[in-house]
């Protein structure tokens, strides 16, 4: 009689051909990854030549995973649009944006989040980069491959950071700015939902509602811009010259076509998974109340914060009020989405102890702070 192989054994060869298989769908984004961490080796020691690749790298991996975000659900209520004019509205936006600031503020494209309010900085210009500080970016790019929703803020700044209360800092404000957006968007869709399921589920959306829509994606991704850009522009010195800036301008722009060919790429599932988001009237009034928070933000601190935090507020107070009020049987679609929320807060959790480990082995002033002295 010829045995059974053991279960362990039949668990083992799953897994190996799961990693195999992983290896093999992902090959050319793991092949451009080595070939990043390879580039950087050679010339993170070139600090003219660093903070370019530095910044290219981040450039992508910011706004790949802060899409969810800002226009996740611009791309999710419009996919019968051609990608190109999604591009171009959206890229011409972000020329805009910072082209205000890259004048206003002296060639400062931040709106001044880097700033210590002094005439110093925050978060200076390094003299000279590490690898690590390098590379972070791409750490940060596989953490989105793998959907997890992390905060670039963190992850991008914390290696810069001059003490360790621009960590703090940053960390409280997010902090509190996802229990507002938590609370907000919770209170909001509880009282509206009624309404709204009634009023949208027998009538199809007006073309109105898709005016509107561009309307409310543009106001946010201009006001994501203005805080965000930082998390970019860190690699940069902290005034471009008009070289410079166009240098800066020119890549984010090209990256934002990318993300759209691409509709988003793996973390555009965050928004999908979301109840009823494709509807471009449940879109608008994400993006609203998405908008209307980091506004609220924006003015009361020049202290940047993790607007992915926010964000995943906003998603989460929705869905959880939304599937508390559904009128079905069982308790099944509430439990699932306590479940999604608590995972999307479980990630950004890992991509905060992932940024300070980070910080800790790139910035030994952060170190010092946190740990002692060696």
């Amino acid at each position: 009689m010829s045995r059974k192989p053991p279960k362990t054994s039949n668990s083992l060869s799953s897994r190996n051909f799961q990693l195999v298989e992983l290896i093999r769908t992902e090959k050319i984004f793991l092949s451009l990854i080595l070939v990043g961490f390879i580039v950087s080796a050679l010339f993170y020691q070139q600090r003219n030549i660093a903070m370019w690749i530095g910044f290219a790298f981040a450039g992508y991996a910011a706004v790949a995973n802060d899409s969810i975000q800002t226009i996740g659900t611009f791309i999710g209520s419009n996919q019968k649009t051609k990608w190109w004019i999604l591009w171009l509205f959206i890229g011409g936006l972000f020329l805009l944006t910072v082209t205000y600031s890259f004048f206003e503020f002296d060639g400062d494209v931040t709106y001044q989040r880097l700033s210590d309010g002094k005439g110093g900085s925050k978060y200076p210009h390094p003299e000279s980069f590490s690898y690590l500080q390098v590379v972070a970016p791409l750490f940060l790019l596989i953490i989105t491959r793998l959907r997890m929703p992390v905060s670039t803020t963190f992850l991008l700044l914390s290696s810069f950071s001059a003490t360790s209360s621009g960590i703090t800092s940053v960390l409280a404000k997010s902090l509190s700015g996802y229990a507002m957006a938590f609370i907000v968007s919770g209170v909001i869709w509880a009282i509206s939902y009624n309404y709204i399921r009634k009023w949208f589920k027998h009538r199809k959306s007006h073309r109105a509602w898709t005016i509107i829509q561009w309307i409310t994606s543009g106001t946010l991704w201009s006001v994501w811009i203005m805080q965000d850009a930082a998390n970019i522009a860190v690699y940069l010195p902290r005034q471009l010259d008009g070289v410079q800036f166009l240098g800066f301008a020119a890549v984010i722009f090209l990256g934002l076509g990318v993300i759209f060919y691409l509709k988003g790429d793996k973390i555009q599932g965050i928004v999908t998974e979301k109840t009823r988001l494709e509807d471009v009237r449940a879109a608008t009034f994400v993006d609203f109340i998405y908008a209307l928070l980091l506004i609220y933000k924006l003015f009361i601190s020049t202290v940047p914060l993790s607007t992915t935090w926010v964000f995943l507020g906003v998603l989460g107070g929705r869905e959880i009020a939304i599937n508390i009020l559904r009128k079905k049987s069982g308790k099944k679609h509430v439990k699932q989405s306590f479940k999604i929320v608590g995972r999307d807060m479980l990630y950004a959790l890992i991509g905060l102890a992932v940024s300070i480990i980070i910080a800790l082995a790139v910035n030994p002033t952060i170190h010092d702070a946190l740990l002692g002295k060696h």
